[in-house]
């Protein structure tokens, strides 16, 4: 069945625009929920993840980028839970790097923990990688271990060195946590933009419940910024690298430094990415739940036309904006994890 919509799939040359004339190039596709590490503002310690059963095999996962390439989509994102943690999932990044060597695909990218980077990151790069986005909270080994409920910071550092000596470009992901990282944040610009890595503050998001209360850890990224800017000399950037963040540079370190800040100043209005679960839900956007089964359109549909109005249909119904609310103190803003959308 997913051969047969492969070889039926015609490109289509209208391009994907939800309602409110956004174009949607930017695809983030799930491989899987699980990951190797807990990350206190990710998932509980003890987290229940999805039976396998319900995962869409990469073969499946392959027909559905596919799918979005040929509506349109430019560039895609593989993520998790840790999707290095997926079983062959070399093989769904040399499918797609057929796409980058055909230009059916602008950029395929990575958004990974950085444990098993050690053992992939000179894979990835033969297979047209080129930058890798890295969830890095702390350099701090207690604090690394507290954060992530995983002493193992010496194993994501040797997996970033792998990135740099297999040439891959390197954006750390850093989140603010009020009472954990967040004197050590000047430490962690300083140490990536030595090492020719660029970062991206975030601000923790309300997704799921983890067991803590979500207003304990937030801390608005404005006054973080507030804190760098009596140290250094932050110049505005347009650069964009088809995220929500807003960069500057550092004029002291010369390096550049993002700010994803969904609570206190979102950027909805230009959002052009859609999410893929690794149980084939569409979600138009982060912070909603409404979604597509594009699982059953790939299975169900005896051609591609399926797949490909399914789409369509979900996209026509994108929202302009998430409902994001830290101070929801009796249930998270989103019931499902972050691990379970992706990244």
């Amino acid at each position: 069945m997913t051969e047969k919509l492969l070889n039926t799939l015609v490109s289509d040359n209208t391009a994907l625009a939800d309602p409110f004339g956004r174009t949607i190039s930017y695809l983030r596709l799930s491989v899987t929920d699980r990951c190797d590490l807990r990350c206190a503002y990710c998932m509980p310690e003890k987290m229940q993840f999805l039976p396998r059963p319900e995962i869409l095999s990469l073969e499946e996962l392959e027909t559905v980028a596919k799918a979005f390439i040929k509506l349109g989509v430019n560039k895609i994102r593989i993520t998790g839970g840790e999707p290095l943690t997926r079983r062959n999932i070399m093989s769904l990044f040399e499918g797609l790097s057929n796409q980058l060597g055909n230009g059916s695909l602008g950029e395929l990218t990575l958004t990974t923990n950085a444990t098993l980077l050690s053992r992939y990151a000179q894979t990835l790069a033969d297979f047209g990688v080129r930058r890798v986005n890295v969830s890095l909270d702390s350099l701090d080994g207690t604090t690394f271990a507290r954060i992530s409920r995983r002493a193992i910071l010496p194993v994501v550092l040797s997996g970033l060195q792998a990135a740099k000596k297999a040439g891959l470009k390197v954006k750390l992901n850093t989140v603010a946590l009020k009472g954990e990282n967040q004197k050590e944040i000047p430490s962690i610009i300083s140490w990536a933009h030595d090492q020719g890595f660029d970062i991206t503050l975030i601000e923790v998001m309300p997704l799921g419940d983890v067991h803590a209360e979500r207003s304990d850890q937030y801390i608005p990224l404005s006054d973080i910024r507030d804190q760098l800017e009596e140290r250094w000399t932050l110049d505005p950037l347009s650069y964009r690298t088809g995220g929500p963040s807003r960069y500057v540079r550092v004029r002291e370190t010369g390096g550049k430094l993002g700010f994803i800040t969904p609570l206190t100043n979102n950027f909805c209005d230009g959002c052009n990415r859609v999410r893929v679960t690794c149980t084939g839900k569409l979600f138009m956007c982060l912070g909603q739940n409404d979604h597509a089964d594009l699982k059953t359109a790939l299975r169900s549909s005896p051609d591609a036309d399926g797949l490909a109005q399914c789409i369509r249909e979900a996209i026509s119904r994108k929202p302009k904006g998430h409902n994001f609310d830290i101070d929801q103190r009796i249930a998270p803003a989103v019931a499902r994890h972050m691990s379970v959308t992706g990244g």
